[in-house]
């Protein structure tokens, strides 16, 4: 052996001896020390992953879709990392004279400070740990790193002669293997500051709203301190000790020679200048002039909960969420949910019990660009008997959570006419439609009930009786025709095409019927399942799409710390109809909105008032449910979809009557405009002769 092999074996038999006397804080039986044995106080050969690639727990940060915008956060603990190089140097120098002066001198343990630690143990009574920088850094990163399980965690800190010992192994490899300079980055970084700061960078914006390059003397020499006694933090704690803690570090920054002592005792006069700033923490922090950003964001953490790239189940995609620093920037366009906010409130007001959720899909993405509801999003108590109103945090818009949502009407007509084309059936279908038309379909009693079986009837015998193909029987919303369609077609495929273009039944009562009944579900057709606003604008932004189906997204990309793009934020779509099938549907769907489909076969729309206003093509459908209970209305472009439906969530029995769809008619334009002012005016594809005008075989897609 030559001696400087002789002179490190050396350091490190006396720093493991040293440290289990000082842990111990009484002189252990040498035998018991030195019973370890040299191999067990050796520099370990391989680190754990905790110290080679280190993932201390990190804030996620929600942006809107400009990647600026904050929305909120997600943390257990509020840090994000930051280079040593974006660090102030007084900030460098403050924490090493604080904590570890001869940290550049040593090799992970300070056989010096170990040895003055065991002798005022032993001498005072006290306790002095005599850990290092770098050995508080180990301590840190095994104990934060969320690839461990809570009791590894915990094993990290425990109290014991084996743990200090761990550290000090730990701490001999560690510097072999990266520069002092990213030993104290990675410290700054994990390191708790108080009032709920980690790391340098959460530090210098909860207490001074600034950024760690731009800490003043004072300022370092503060955060610097608390380290050491984070209870003292001056926000919440004892302003007076944090001083005494400030003053402590910038007399050793003296002693070092880091600062002159006419410029220490000018930062201790200084005033403390507090500037405290908080980090939102999950959705109901989110910027209180945008409180209707929370309905969007509650969606984002359903959406982020049925992810598996994120674990095994959502106790683990939640750990994921609020510890993996990753940078989510959102579909939602703040312009466009200003504006559908506002529009939903000249449905109906705050003020009444019945709500207008609605939804704004990006055809061709999935992207969800608004969700808008009037409600405050909040857990404030309301009235007696109003789950829902005035405030909530239930997914009215988008269902779950109990919210199984709301009957949307002849807008089910939709997959109806899509059944029929994709079997072979032309848009000139005709069929002579009575004002009262017996199924084949049974039911119990009720109001559409002839024997037993469905007989669904037209709501306005002069307006939707008589000689009617798919383009005026939609637009005019003709039951008795779509009834005779789906029994043409099969109910289960008008059942069977909903879910195939994302109508999730979430009550227990469709999921059944749907998977046992389908066959038999004929009123189906009109809509008696509940829906909600955003799968209604995902299924009809699927044909303006020309069938490319997109699962509904409430994201554009995902990142990790490291800037890597993760699959999870990419968008889901595939084909799911024949191109010339949706362009089809298209073509008739113009038909109820005012617009003239390219054949020119349109003759009256339910909802005439909105094409002319918005002066560019568009699509679209209607829907009331039995007695106006609830009022749907849906339009699309090429580029955007809207969806809203006027319903009380918390009381079926209040039917909102057919009023309402006026306003709603009117609000959706608006969306429309504002969202496509600066958006070229598109066309839809028109569709070709054969599925316009021609019996043929299935179209079964591309």
């Amino acid at each position: 052996m030559n001696r400087a092999y002789l002179d490190k074996l050396f350091t490190v038999v006396l720093a493991g001896v040293l440290a289990g006397l000082a842990l111990a804080a009484a002189a252990l039986p040498a035998a018991l020390v030195f019973g370890l044995g040299v191999k067990n106080l050796m520099p370990y050969t391989v680190l754990p992953e905790a110290l080679k690639t280190p993932q201390p727990a990190q804030r996620s940060n929600l942006y809107a879709n400009d990647g600026r915008t904050l929305i909120t956060s997600f943390y257990v603990e509020d840090r994000v990392d930051v280079p040593v190089g974006e660090v102030a140097p007084v900030m460098r120098d403050a924490i090493v004279a604080a904590e570890d002066v001869r940290f550049y001198e040593h090799h992970g343990v300070d056989v010096r400070g170990v040895a003055r630690a065991f002798t005022a143990n032993r001498r005072e009574g006290t306790r002095q740990g005599a850990s290092t920088l770098t050995m508080q850094y180990v301590r840190n990163a095994l104990a934060g790193d969320p690839r461990l399980t809570e009791e590894q965690r915990a094993a990290a800190t425990e109290i014991t002669v084996g743990r200090k010992i761990r550290e000090m192994r730990y701490a001999l490899t560690l510097e072999r293997q990266i520069g002092k300079d990213e030993i104290l980055g990675r410290y700054l970084n994990i390191a708790y500051f108080g009032a709920g700061a980690y790391g340098i960078a959460a530090a210098s914006k909860r207490y001074f709203s600034t950024t760690p390059d731009r800490l003043t003397l004072a300022q370092a020499a503060l955060l610097a301190g608390l380290v050491r006694s984070p209870a003292d933090d001056p926000i919440n704690g004892d302003a007076d000790a944090a001083r005494q803690r400030r003053a402590y570090v910038l007399d050793r920054m003296v002693e070092t020679g880091r600062v002159s002592a006419a410029d220490a005792e000018a930062a201790k006069a200084t005033d403390l200048a507090l500037k405290p700033n908080t980090t939102p923490n999950d959705c109901a922090a989110v910027p209180a002039d945008h409180n209707d950003w929370g309905f969007f964001c509650d969606w984002f953490t359903q959406w982020w909960n049925a992810q598996p790239a994120f674990g095994e189940n959502v106790d683990e995609r939640q750990r994921t969420l609020r510890r993996g620093g990753w940078k989510i920037v959102s579909s939602l366009d703040p312009d466009v949910q200003a504006k559908a906010s506002e529009q939903v409130r000249e449905i109906y007001p705050e003020t009444i019990a019945r709500a207008a959720p609605t939804a704004v899909v990006q055809p061709g993405t999935g992207r969800v660009l608004a969700m808008a509801v009037n409600r405050t999003y909040g857990t404030t108590a309301n009235p007696d008997g109003q789950q829902n109103y005035p405030n909530t945090v239930n997914q009215l818009v988008a269902g779950g959570g109990g919210i199984t949502g709301y009957q949307a009407g002849s807008t089910f007509k939709l997959f109806a006419l899509l059944a029929a084309l994709e079997s072979g059936l032309p848009l000139d279908t005709e069929f002579d439609a009575p004002r009262v038309y017996v199924t084949q379909y049974p039911v119990g009693a009720g109001p559409a009930s002839c024997g037993g079986r469905w007989c669904p009837e037209n709501a306005n015998t002069y307006w939707m009786d008589g000689d009617r193909d798919m383009w005026d029987a939609f637009g005019r919303s003709v039951n008795t025709y779509f009834a005779w369609l789906t029994e043409r077609v099969g109910a289960d495929r008008v059942v069977e095409m909903a879910q195939r273009l994302g109508i999730v039944f979430r009550a227990p009562a469709d999921a059944e019927m749907a998977r046992e009944g389908a066959k038999s579900w004929g009123p189906f057709t009109l809509g008696v399942s509940a829906t909600t606003p955003l799968d209604l604008a995902g299924a009809y932004a699927a044909v303006a799409a020309e069938g490319t189906w997109c699962r509904p997204t409430p994201v554009t990309s995902i990142t990790d710390p490291g800037g890597r793009t993760v699959a999870a934020g990419n968008t889901d779509c595939r084909q799911v109809l024949d191109t010339e099938v949706a362009r089809a549907a298209a073509d008739a769907s113009r038909c109820p909105v005012g617009d003239q489909s390219m054949y020119r076969r349109c003759d009256g729309g339910t909802a005439e008032e909105l094409a002319p206003g918005l002066r560019r093509p568009v699509a679209g459908k209607t829907g009331s449910s039995e007695r106006n209970a609830t009022e749907t209305v849906v339009a699309f472009t090429p580029q955007l979809a809207v969806a809203t439906i006027a319903a009380n969530p918390d009381d079926p029995r209040d039917a909102v009557g057919g009023g309402v769809q006026k306003r709603q008619i009117e609000a959706v334009g608006r969306i429309l405009a504002w969202s496509l002012r600066d958006e070229p005016v598109r066309d839809f594809v028109p569709p070709g002769q054969a599925v316009a005008f021609q019996h043929t075989s299935p179209r079964t897609g591309n």
